[in-house]
């Protein structure tokens, strides 16, 4: 819960001065804008494997985006880059296999950034991935047989 909504109760309830009202507003703002000061680029995930409700260890999976690659073994922990692109989830393990992309959703910053940086700290949140975050628990339903092959990218020739 955002610290601002209680310092705008506070002001409202101790106080019958506009100013006061406004200062109460930018420094609860303040605590939850820009993610570039507050927040780290770097995320722990946790990664479990389900295989017919029942979970599944041992499983080693791939993770990956536009800023980096990442290796655990289910169910485990890992430190990954965050970003504004899709994460990658690539688990395999004999005659299982599991595969998903996970949207990245915007934290609480997004209003912060606006209000005390006029956009600017969202463009460097945007930037860094800072702004950022996915889900802290990932967990993937493994299938059994082959996963399927991946289509051409477009315009490559197929022989």
């Amino acid at each position: 819960m955002p610290v601002w909504p209680t310092c705008l109760v506070a002001a409202a309830k101790y106080s019958r001065r506009p100013a006061s009202l406004l200062v109460a507003v930018l420094i609860g703002t303040a605590g939850v804008g820009c993610a570039t000061l507050t927040e780290t680029t770097e995320q722990y995930l946790l990664v479990q494997t389900v295989l017919d409700h029942q979970q599944v260890s041992g499983i080693g999976c791939m993770l990956s985006n536009d800023v980096g690659r990442w290796f655990v073994t289910t169910p485990g922990r890992v430190a990954i880059r965050k970003s504004t692109q899709p994460l990658t989830v690539d688990c395999r393990q004999a005659d299982v296999w599991a595969y998903d992309q996970i949207i990245p959703r915007q934290n609480g910053s997004r209003w912060g950034n606006y209000i005390l940086t006029a956009g600017a700290g969202q463009y460097v949140d945007r930037s860094t991935g800072a702004g950022f975050d996915y889900p802290e628990t990932l967990t993937m339903v493994l299938q059994r047989g082959e996963p399927p092959r991946p289509a051409p990218a477009a315009g490559s020739v197929v022989y």
